[in-house]
């Protein structure tokens, strides 16, 4: 007997805590029977919520996917620093924050939202000099990491609440690709003076894909629950449908011209509605940059 492939799309998953990403696409593997499966944008293991995983054809999507807006609901820590900025790490450095006021919260917050400069966490997959800098960090080596523009869409405050010598700041964040939360957590504390550290993140979407499509790993269990590659790419992208002769044309990585749809990636559909590739406008051509039909 021939093995049965899964169809090929998108599994958003609501990432358990204390999983690693490379731990949710192990169990998908073996959940959906295959070994083409990938994600789309890392969580650390103490977060939760939204993980895109790619099926099969579908994971030549998640590179594109990853450069999308994210959301996240978390809570950051005044008054307590850890060596990877979040609750996993060792703590620090405390500083009582009881002093710090609602007002002063309100404007470090926005000193960090809009256009930018963030500083990676020493605890981080960054490459420096090849080595990955958790690697050096483990090592007892501080590297010197650049700072990346980001853009923060927005940053709100939810709840502040008091116990001692700490505070808690109950936030929700929509940013750009690449940007650490808790980098943010360790900048807002820096700012007031009293340092500060993520102790919990929820990621609410990605592009998309949001919290109320979510599986948990238990409900996939029962019925592993994929979205078709085609609603994927009109879910994420503008779609574009052409006529057979132009369909032939991208099958064999032909261009077609531009028809001003914007820039990143377009999907490509033929006249019956079957996902052909991604193009992405250059100039008067739209270029191939990805295939998906045999």
């Amino acid at each position: 007997m021939s093995k049965v492939v899964p169809p090929s799309g998108l599994v958003i998953v609501d990432k358990p805590a204390g999983w690693t990403s490379h731990d949710v696409v192990a169990r998908m593997r073996r959940l959906a029977g295959t070994r083409r499966v990938g994600h789309a944008g890392t969580l650390d293991p103490m977060a939760t919520g939204v993980l895109v995983v790619g099926i099969e054809k579908a994971t030549r999507l998640l590179g594109h996917l990853a450069l999308t807006r994210k959301g996240y609901d978390g809570t950051i820590r005044l008054g307590e620093t850890t060596n990877t900025d979040d609750a996993e790490g060792e703590t620090t450095s405390r500083t009582p924050a009881g002093h710090v006021t609602d007002e002063a919260i309100a404007a470090g917050i926005a000193k960090l939202t809009g256009e930018i400069q963030q500083v990676p966490p020493q605890v981080s997959a960054i490459k420096v000099n090849g080595e990955r800098a958790y690697k050096s960090a483990r090592k007892g080596e501080e590297v010197e990491l650049k700072a990346r523009p980001l853009t923060i869409h927005s940053f709100e405050t939810l709840g502040v609440r008091r116990d001692g010598g700490t505070v808690d700041v109950d936030v929700s964040i929509t940013c750009s690709s690449g940007t650490y939360i808790r980098a943010l957590a360790r900048d807002l504390g820096a700012d007031l003076g009293v340092g500060g550290h993520l102790t919990a993140l929820r990621r609410t979407f990605v592009g998309p894909y949001r919290l109320d499509q979510a599986r948990t790993l238990e409900e996939l269990a029962v019925e592993c629950t994929i979205l078709p590659i085609a609603e994927a790419v009109t879910a994420a992208f503008p779609r574009r449908d052409v006529t057979e002769a132009e369909a032939k044309a991208v099958e064999h990585g032909g261009r077609l011209p531009a028809l001003g749809l914007g820039e990143g990636p377009i999907g490509v559909f033929g006249p019956d509605g079957t996902f052909l590739s991604l193009v992405e406008e250059v100039g008067k051509q739209a270029k191939p940059l990805a295939v998906f039909v045999p």
